[in-house]
């Protein structure tokens, strides 16, 4: 392995003129046999591949920049640099590239920069003419050396023969000499020629003038220079704001001298760069190229001296952690790493990989935990911009480190629970952290992201982790926000130390309005206005809105895991309360969440929105909000138009059987006909379906099944009974069972009906179903929407009721003279056998 002397990084300069970071490994100079020449070769120190292969071109002019860095061109848009770890392994190989070019090691370009323009020009051009004479530097030559420096900026050629005199005769600090005459004589004419001087030095492009320049002897008069815009009525004041203003703070002393330096001038330079000097024109944008490389390699300089010196960051890491630190030192440290994380970024993937490696083994991450959950405002803002470059850097690292965590703390310390609350407890009106730390969570709960390997899963490990100590942090505001339990609205307050509004109106039993032959809000059943819980607070709202769009990223990433949460906690149900909301916008995500979940088309989800009734609050929504033609009447009617288009039977039946009579007098979209239309096609299919498979039947199985259904009701009641041979209508027959088998039914639904669950105000919907007693006994219900079909006292269809009799035939030992395979047949035998069970509430 070669000394460090010979190590190096390759870097090539990108389209957006950045250099990128091709590898670090050791350089030799060799004569190559393909290339017919001395070449420079580069071997990668991790694997010993070959990262360059350079030929030593005669013609090629390579550039000595800052002792350590060697840069030339290749072609016209390939750009190479190569940066040494030592001054004397750049100056071994800089004699070589000088040996082979036959120029002298002093120089600090081998060949001149002419791009072939130039070439014809200075070919043509006599001998005296390749020199620049420079006016001497005094007072009275100030205007003369203005004009020049501005000639040669059109000029490449003439740029870099300006830039040799000016180096080779230390004429920058002569000019500097001259300022400070200038300002002790208040020479305002003289000071204006400076600023056009110094800033055509500037756009010379030249890293060996930035050197002099930079240099903690010359740069605030380089300032001082730039402060006299003649374009300003007034000179700006940068040296002050520099010596006085800025202040350079340690939260560390920082021992190293070089260290030091180098910070004072990166900073300095990139004050220069981004405040003093204008923004370039076109024509100029490419003058500052160098300047830009210049801080870059600077940067990567401080943050690798930084990354080197453990003791120095163990060191801040035990302060920041200290709880003896006060405030002012701990938000100090807090903001130089921010700053750090931020030079980091400078840094290309592999060296960013140590870096971050680096600080999550010194305890970047318990850090932040702490930090992040202080009161200091400025504190918790940098925490949060240092964890997001942790987790746009690598969230398996962060995963990682919260799942090992989960294991030793309780779900109240842990990291993602501390993000939550952060988001939760913001308290920017416009919610601008929350937004930030959403859009880190969605990162972290994204399997797209997520590692896989033969002995592990990230996915089912970090979502089964997140769903069991982290989800029900997440939902409580939600769960708060569509809840009359006062305990837990003051168990939420109490933990997140957060003001909530809240309007919780009681709700209220409403009697039915006569019947009309318009539907208005006025005479729907059950106004939502008054039996629901909705945030009124624009905040809240905004929050829940939040969280609600990460739930929904959730359906759409997470499967199983969101699905039994949903199951679980009734989720679609509370979110639905938010339809009532007075913010639109909130509205609008609750029912998003609900599209998701149908767009899934799956069976377990579509049970769950048809046996709870969930269409009621969308329903609602759209009958409230009346002839206007807006988003909320948009996007419920493409919801209904996705059922129709992608044929979800289950629901369009439940649509049809439960809410038509509502919804059919919205004829300016074919959406809720066209519902009617697939529900009545698929009812024909399942009649000839049936119809069919009874034809198919003979007389002998027709026989059996009878036997079988008289021998197993007998049973019950210790009887025989000889089955007959044949019976056209066999329910006509037996009235004496069939009235056995209706007083099981009836027994049997009063049952269910006793231990159902009481709704809830957030559970009260508009729609009202004939299943009350009355009902039963067939008298009409007044309200608009008595002509809905009748339904079980949860809310269910009659289709429910269909299943629940059979269901109930079954459990009382009796069984139909027909085996139907699906609810669609269950209809069909409501249709031909109609004494079976009477229609509740005709």
């Amino acid at each position: 392995m070669s000394d460090t002397r010979r190590r190096v990084k390759v870097y090539t300069l990108n389209e957006d003129r950045q250099w990128d970071d091709r590898g670090t490994g050791h350089v030799s100079s060799t004569y190559v046999e393909e290339l017919k020449g001395m070449s420079l070769l580069v071997r990668a120190e991790s694997d010993g591949s070959l990262l360059l292969e350079s030929k030593i071109n005669p013609n090629t002019a390579y550039q000595k920049q800052q002792d350590t860095l060697i840069v030339w061109s290749e072609a016209e848009n390939y750009d190479l640099a190569l940066s040494f770890q030592e001054k004397a392994g750049c100056d071994e190989i800089w004699e070589k590239i000088c040996q082979v070019q036959g120029k002298d090691p002093s120089v600090e370009v081998t060949q001149d920069l002419i791009d072939e323009s130039e070439e014809e020009r200075f070919e043509e051009m006599p001998e005296t003419s390749h020199l620049i004479d420079l006016p001497t530097c005094e007072l009275n030559k100030l205007e003369e050396i203005a004009d020049l420096v501005t000639s040669v900026l059109s000029s490449p050629i003439r740029r870099e023969k300006l830039a040799l005199a000016l180096e080779n005769e230390g004429y920058i600090k002569k000019l500097l000499q001259l300022f400070q005459a200038c300002e002790n004589l208040e020479n305002t004419e003289g000071l204006h020629h400076l600023y056009e001087i110094i800033r055509g030095i500037l756009f010379l492009n030249k890293a060996t003038l930035f050197e002099v320049m930079f240099s903690d002897e010359c740069i605030m008069d380089v300032v001082g220079c730039l402060e006299y815009d003649p374009a300003l009525a007034q000179p700006k004041r940068h040296r002050e704001f520099l010596t006085k203003t800025a202040k350079f703070k340690e939260v560390i002393p920082i021992t190293d001298s070089e260290l030091r330096q180098k910070i004072h001038q990166t900073y300095r330079v990139q004050y220069i760069q981004d405040i003093i000097l204008p923004t370039p024109s076109v024509f100029e944008e490419n003058f500052l190229s160098t300047l830009t490389s210049f801080i870059f390699f600077n940067k990567v300089e401080i943050v690798s001296m930084l990354q080197e010196d453990e003791k120095f960051l163990s060191e801040v890491f035990a302060q920041l952690t200290d709880e003896a630190t006060d405030d002012d030192k701990r938000r100090e440290l807090v903001n130089f790493f921010k700053e750090f994380c931020a030079f980091s970024q400078t840094l290309q993937p592999q060296n960013r990989d140590a870096f971050f490696k680096t600080l999550a083994k010194l305890g970047i991450l318990p850090a932040l935990e702490i930090v992040m959950g202080m009161d200091d405002l400025q504190v918790r803002s940098a925490a949060t911009d240092i964890f997001s470059y942790l987790v746009e850097f690598s969230p398996s690292m962060v995963r990682e480190f919260v799942m090992q965590e989960a294991q030793q703390s309780d779900d109240d310390i842990l990291l993602i629970n501390v993000v939550i609350e952060q988001m939760i407890c913001d308290t920017d009106p416009e919610l601008g952290g929350a937004v930030q730390l959403m859009g880190l969570l969605r990162t972290l709960i994204d399997p797209e992201n997520m590692l896989a390997t033969t002995n592990k899963t990230e996915k089912s490990e970090f979502l089964n982790f997140f769903y069991n100590h982290c989800m029900h942090v997440l939902t409580a505001p939600l769960l708060t926000n569509t809840s009359e339990d006062k305990c837990e609205k003051d168990f939420f307050l109490k933990h997140y130390r957060y003001s909530w509004s809240f309007v919780c109106t009681p709700s209220h039993s409403h009697s039915h309005s006569t019947p009309s032959s318009s539907i208005s809000q006025d005479n729907i059943v059950g106004s939502n206005k008054n039996n629901t819980i909705c945030p009124d607070n624009y905040q809240t709202a905004q929050l829940l809105a939040l969280i609600l769009e990460l739930l929904t990223f959730c359906v759409e990433h997470h499967t199983y895991h969101i699905k039994n949460y949903i199951m679980n906690k009734d989720l679609l149900r509370r979110v639905l309360v938010l339809m009532n909301s007075k913010h639109t916008f909130l509205a609008l995500c609750a029912l998003r969440f609900m599209r998701r979940i149908i767009g899934l088309k799956d069976e377990f989800y579509n049970r769950y929105i048809t046996k709870g009734h969930l269409f009621e609050p969308v329903i609602n929504a759209l009958l409230d909000n009346g002839t206007r033609y807006n988003l909320l009447n948009s996007a419920v009617i493409e919801l209904f138009e996705f059922i129709r288009v992608e044929d979800i039977k289950s629901l369009t039946a439940h649509i049809v059987e439960n809410f038509y009579k509502a919804l059919e007098s919205i004829e300016y979209v074919q959406t809720f006909k066209g519902l009617k239309t697939k529900y009545e096609q698929e009812k024909d299919r399942q009649n000839q379906k049936l119809n069919s498979n009874r034809f198919r039947r003979d007389a002998k199985a027709l026989e059996e099944d009878e036997e079988m259904w008289f021998n197993e009701d007998e049973e019950e009641e210790g009887k025989a009974v000889v089955a007959p041979v044949e019976k056209s209508k066999p329910e006509d027959d037996f009235p004496d069972n069939y009235e056995k088998f209706m007083e099981t039914k009836k027994a049997k639904e009063s049952e269910d009906k006793e231990n159902l669950p009481k709704r809830t105000s957030p559970g009260g919907f508009k729609f009202t179903f004939s299943h009350s007693a009355s009902a039963a006994n067939g008298t009409n219900s007044k309200s608009v929407v008595a002509q809905t079909p009748p339904a079980t006292s949860n809310g269910s269809s009659s289709k429910t009721t269909n299943l629940a009799t059979s269901v109930t035939a079954t459990k009382g030992s009796l069984v139909g003279l027909v085996d139907y395979p699906d609810d669609e047949e269950e209809d069909e035998e409501e249709e031909t056998s109609p004494r079976k069970r009477p229609r509740l509430g005709s």
